[in-house]
């Protein structure tokens, strides 16, 4: 766990190898697109990978709703474009019609089913959404479907309950995260999502595997292997960074001060919330 870095000006720009983000939600009121849009201004990448369910047609299906702020995020990412980053999307499973296009330049946008990402230091990695490990999405759709609304709905008394502790000043505190992490079923889940995402990272020769879908922002040595998930946008509004020398580290993007403090504010922070170096040579 490396030490926090806070207190980013919001006129100077992290610059990063690579940037990964997954999990956005756009097209739902969980996205924290307002955030995603202003990590996206302050951070620039030669190259950043959208690791699926950016886009929720799921919910989009069977309610419309899309925001200013979520137009910026495409703005965003379409700005990375023209300023000569490359931007590859792997598609998820909330955003699989997509899938169907894989192998076509969309905007500037690369769409591809997987990819093979080299580390600065040479370190190959698998970067997938990561719903193929998911025996639930692949093997009872309905059951997943009835899991997205429980979850939309944990994410809708989470902000209820954070309203009533920013009242009281107390800090956000995270209701889905918690059943994650306590809930003895939940937890299981994501350790055998881990070490499936592993395995399929070894079957493939990779040194590591980025990945999403859990929501779950994590990075950790199984079996030999460096499993990487990115984390999300509804949650913990956190992406995966990788520097000139190769290290690989979760930032969280936290919140930023209130639009009638927007001109007085110091820039939203940037959290370093985990990090790993690349492997010392002998």
């Amino acid at each position: 766990m490396r030490e926090a870095r806070e207190g980013l000006a919001p006129d100077l720009a992290c610059h990063h190898r690579t940037i990964f983000i997954s999990d956005v939600h756009l097209g739902t009121p969980g996205c924290k697109a307002e955030l995603l849009a202003d990590f996206l201004t302050h951070n620039d990448c030669r190259t950043l990978y959208l690791v699926g369910d950016v886009v929720d047609f799921w919910r989009l299906k069977r309610s419309w709703f899309w925001s200013a702020a979520h137009s910026r995020v495409i703005d965003a990412i379409l700005a990375k474009v023209k300023g000569g980053s490359r931007v590859i999307y792997v598609p998820g499973n909330h955003d699989e019609a997509f899938r169907d296009y894989c192998g076509v330049l969309l905007a500037g946008v690369e769409l591809l089913p997987e990819v093979t990402h080299r580390t600065a230091d040479g370190r190959e990695f698998l970067v997938i959404h990561g719903d193929a490990f998911d025996g639930v999405v692949t093997y009872a759709r309905w059951l997943a479907l009835l899991g997205d609304r429980a979850y939309a709905a944990a994410l809708w008394l989470n902000d209820v309950l954070n309203i009533g502790r920013r009242r009281l000043g107390l800090p956000h505190w995270s209701l889905s995260a918690f059943l994650k992490h306590k809930v003895k079923n939940a937890a299981s889940f994501i350790s055998d999502f881990e070490h499936a995402a592993a395995r399929a990272a070894r079957l493939r020769g990779a040194d590591g595997i980025v990945c999403g879908h859990i929501h779950n922002a994590q990075i950790k040595t199984i079996d030999g292997i460096l499993y990487c998930n990115d984390g999300d946008w509804v949650e913990s509004c956190t992406a995966l960074v990788e520097d000139a020398r190769g290290r690989l580290e979760i930032v969280e993007w936290t919140s930023f001060a209130s639009e009638r403090n927007r001109t007085a504010r110091q820039g939203a922070r940037k959290v370093v919330i985990q990090g790993s170096r690349p492997p010392v040579a002998a």
